[in-house]
Order: structure tokens, then sequence, then C-alpha cells
């Protein structure tokens, strides 16, 4: 009798689900017109900066598509040593755009930035296993505080899509662009509660149709610029001369490199938290070496550094589409795009409005994602209060005051300037100082008025007391079925004497700080 035949096949990650492959380029095309007018952004940012005509910074806008979609099919699908093999979209970063101008602005022209980029890209490619080493140190109450900052900082893009996108046009804030915008966020609202699942998954790419439609038919949509760079060309190798290379202009381009380390990992946890996957060291560091190699590679095909974008990740939580292929669908269109500028000119004449009132929910979506995940955070007995309280604000301060630091050195605005890294780094730095550096051995639960709260216990004759007088409620305490519940919603243990002290002692010496841990004391002295 032969032995049974044992199964070879791996255990599906949820990210490896395979769809068809309608469904997969449909899902997948709703991730490139989400993240459309964010990577056509920074090629139009630089282009005006680099005094371009309007073909020069086609050529921009086609090179960053085509590589656009090559680093989204390396980043999701992944080979050996380079990809994260999750849903994630890349695109050109937005941490580079003041440096690049700056650069610019010294007068060395494109080529001194594809020069940076280059070199400052290759040295990431080198440390990205380094740096990814530290996803320890991101526990919840960091991934927490980055998710909820990536969706809160993206709120004004939104807000300016909805706008109308472009902050010098006459028509810019009008009660109509703000109209459609709210328009097609209740498409997406009442599509999502249609119970047919595809039509539900696909709600936001078709709020996005139906918006541009209706824009289409009253004149607010401009399809005429759709043939004006032809049908098909493909991104000439250093359209714009060879690079040159400075060493000013590499350090500060590695700053920007550091920086996209820190977005790209904090999105990596994200969409892991999401797709409820695992993420440790290994794939942190594949992940960033895709976003490394893409980048260097990007220069010689007129584009800039790659790195996730966090837009995405609030679509993947919306749809609840998991799978790494749709992104990968996502990425031939894009590549495609950058091959075929006349789709490209469809995708860009879908008015901002309609874009905006599907990043409302987008970005939303993302922020509630990072509170979901803040409250499985333990705050008791600790000062994880002030580490979530002080990493929010100082993401946020960037995006409600953006010349906060424009009095401090440069490199100080490229790192902080940006509210993901701002969060990412002071929530990394706080949760070393307060839960790792000398934790096993100091108690700080009695050292701030940011600590949560203790276990507590009461005594069976001072229970008598409470029924005579009420005298030992403290606040936020009430009476429930014959217990004692507190403010947090637990009971408090009644004990005898005996077990009181116990707990005091233990108390003292740093053992109880959460009610299990005076249940256990309890638990013990019964033994």
């Amino acid at each position: 009798m032969s032995a049974p035949k044992q199964s070879t096949k791996k255990s599906l990650r949820p990210e490896d689900e395979r769809l068809s492959v309608g469904s997969s380029f449909a899902y997948g095309l709703q991730h490139v017109l989400t993240m459309y007018g964010g990577i056509i952004a920074v090629p139009l940012i630089i282009g005006n900066a680099a005094g371009l005509d309007p073909n020069g910074i086609s050529i921009l806008i086609a090179s960053c598509l085509f590589m656009g979609g090559l680093a989204t099919i390396l980043q999701s699908w992944g080979v050996p040593f380079f990809g994260s093999q999750l849903p994630l979209v890349q695109g050109v970063s937005f941490a580079g755009v003041a440096t690049m101008t700056s650069i610019l602005a010294g007068g060395d022209g494109l080529p001194a930035v594809f020069g940076s980029v280059i070199v400052a890209s290759v040295i990431g490619l080198v440390v990205a296993p380094a740096f990814a080493l530290i996803v320890k140190y991101f526990p919840p109450v960091v991934t927490g505080t980055v998710i909820t900052t990536i969706g809160l900082s993206l709120m004004p893009v939104a807000a300016g899509w909805a706008m109308g996108g472009n902050a010098e046009a006459a028509d810019y804030g009008s009660a109509r662009n703000i109209l459609i915008a709210v328009g097609t966020l209740a498409v997406v609202l009442i599509l999502s509660r249609i119970p047919v699942a595809t039509v539900s998954r696909l709600s936001i790419l078709l709020a996005i149709v139906i918006g541009t439609i209706v824009c289409a038919i009253f004149g607010w949509a401009d399809f005429s610029e759709v043939f004006a760079r032809g049908i098909f060309a493909f991104p000439e190798p250093f359209a714009f001369g060879w690079p040159t290379f400075s060493a000013a202009a590499i350090i500060s381009m590695f700053i920007v490199i550091i920086v996209t380390f820190a977005e790209t990992t904090a999105d990596i946890i994200a969409v892991g938290e999401i797709v409820k996957t695992k993420v440790d060291s290994k794939r942190i560091s594949n992940g960033l070496r895709a976003d490394m190699l893409s980048s260097a590679v990007s220069p010689v095909f007129n584009s800039f550094t790659q790195s996730a974008f966090a837009q995405n990740v609030g679509l993947v939580a919306i749809t609840g589409v998991k799978s790494r292929f749709v992104v990968t669908a996502g990425g031939v269109i894009l590549l495609v795009l950058g091959l075929l500028p006349v789709m490209g000119g469809v995708v860009a004449a879908v008015p901002s409005p309609v874009l905006g009132g599907a990043g409302i929910v987008l970005f939303g979506t993302v922020a509630a994602s990072g509170i979901r995940t803040l409250s499985k955070v333990e705050y008791e007995g600790n000062l994880n209060m002030i580490i979530v309280a002080v990493s929010l604000a100082f993401g946020i301060i960037p995006v409600v005051e953006p010349d906060f630091y424009n009095s401090f050195p440069s490199w100080v605005g490229i790192i902080l300037h940006s509210g993901i890294s701002s969060a990412t780094l002071m929530a990394v730095l706080l949760n070393l100082v307060f839960n790792h550096i000398g934790a096993k051995s100091k108690d700080r639960s009695d050292r701030s008025v940011f600590v949560a709260g203790t276990g507590r216990v009461i005594r069976k004759e001072e229970l008598q007391r409470l029924v005579d007088h009420e005298a030992i409620l403290t606040e936020g305490d009430t009476v429930k079925d014959g217990k004692i519940v507190d403010c947090n919603g637990e009971e408090v243990p009644v004990v005898t004497d005996e077990q009181h002290e116990k707990v005091i002692e233990a108390a003292k010496n740093g053992e109880v700080k959460t009610q299990d841990d005076v249940r256990r004391v309890i638990q013990e002295d019964e033994v």
C-alpha cells in the first residue's frame, strides 16, 4: 500500500488570492485612478521648476507612469530579494520635491537631479537591510499612530482635489466643484450599500466613472487634450542629458532616501495590518530594496525616487480586495499608460473634484484603520498615551502649518516637513525611551499624569461601608448587577484583608499595574 500523498502546496496568504483576469484589471484600474493625480503631480511641479515646455513636461509625466508601473510590478509580484509581495502601488515620491527644486534652483538642471537620485538610491540599496531590522520597534502603538497620521495628512490632498485641483484657477473652491465632490462621495456610499459584492468592491471606480460622465454631460470635463501627445511613445533614456553628480546634491537626496525608508516601512506595516498577514524584517528589507532598485533605474527613463503610495493602502482597506496580483495588474496599466499617452490623456481628463469625493473616503479609511490598531494598545500602567498624543501632534503640525519649519536648516525641513516622517520618527523615539530603555528595571506607573491607571481592589469591610454610605466609590465607578465596575468597564475585585495587603505589596514592587495583574495575585493567594 502506497504512502498517502503529501500536499506540497503552501498555505495561501491573504495577499496571494488570485481573481479572474477581468476582475484583477478592473480593481487594478481603480488603484490607478486613485493615485493618478499624485503620480503626475511631481513631474508637473519639477517640470515647471526646471522651466520645461509642455512637451518636456509630457515626457516627464509619461516617464513617471512607465517607471511607476515597473516599480509596482516589482514590489507586488516580487523576485528573490526584491519586493514585499504585498498590494502596494509604487509611484514618484513627494518626499523629494523640496530637495529637487532646491537642486534646480542651484542652476545645475535636471541632470544634477537625476545624478543625485541614482547615487543616493544605490547607497540606499546597500543599507536597506540594516534599516529593516528596526521592525521590532514598530509595535501597535507606533504603527497605529503612523497609519492614523497617514490618513489625516492626506486629507488636504482630497480637499484640494474637491476644490478643483488647481489653486490658481478661477473656479477653485467654487460651490460647483465642492458639490461635484459631495455627489461623488454620495455615489460611493450608495454603491457600498448595494448587496452585490462586485458592485460594492468597485464602488470607488464606478463612482469616478459616473462622476466623470455627469461632468462631461454638463461640459465640466475637458477631453480635448487626449490626443495631444500622440498614440504611442516609448520613454527616451536620458532625454534631458547625461546625469551630473554633485556631492551636496547627493547628500541632500540621501536624506530624502531615509525619509522614504520611514514612509515605505510605515506603508508596508500598514497594508500588512489591513491584509492581516505577517510582516517581518525580511519582508520589509525586500520591499525597501525594491524601492531603491526602482529609484536607481528611474533617472535612466527620466523619472525620480519611487515609494509606496499611501492612498492606495486606503483603497485596499475600503474594498477588502487584498490580492497583490490586483496591484500587479494596476502596474501593467500604469506601464501601458506610460507607453500610450492617449490613454493617459483619458485618465487625466477625470475632473479633480470627482477624485476629491473619492479621496475623502479613501484617506478617511486609512485614518480609521490606524484608530482600529490603536484600540488594541494597552494604556494602563505605561506612557503609551503620551506616545500617541505627541507623535500625532508632530505628524499633524506640517499639515496644518506647512511653514512651521521654514526657519530651520533645510535638512530639518526635508525630514520633518512630511507629517508621516515626523510621526514615524517621534513614535519610534518615544517608544524606545518609554518602553525599551530601562523599562525592565524601572516602574514608570506612578511618575506621570498621562498614565491611564493601575489595578484596584476593594476590601470586604469597605464594601459594607459602600452599602451604608457609598464612601469608597471613585470617579467613574458604578454598581452593576451587584458588582463594582470602574471607569474602564472592568470589575473591581473584592478581597480579604490578607489579599489586600498582598496586592498592595505587589504594587509597591512594580508587579501590579493592571486588573489582570490583580487577579493573578489573588489567584496565587487562593492556591
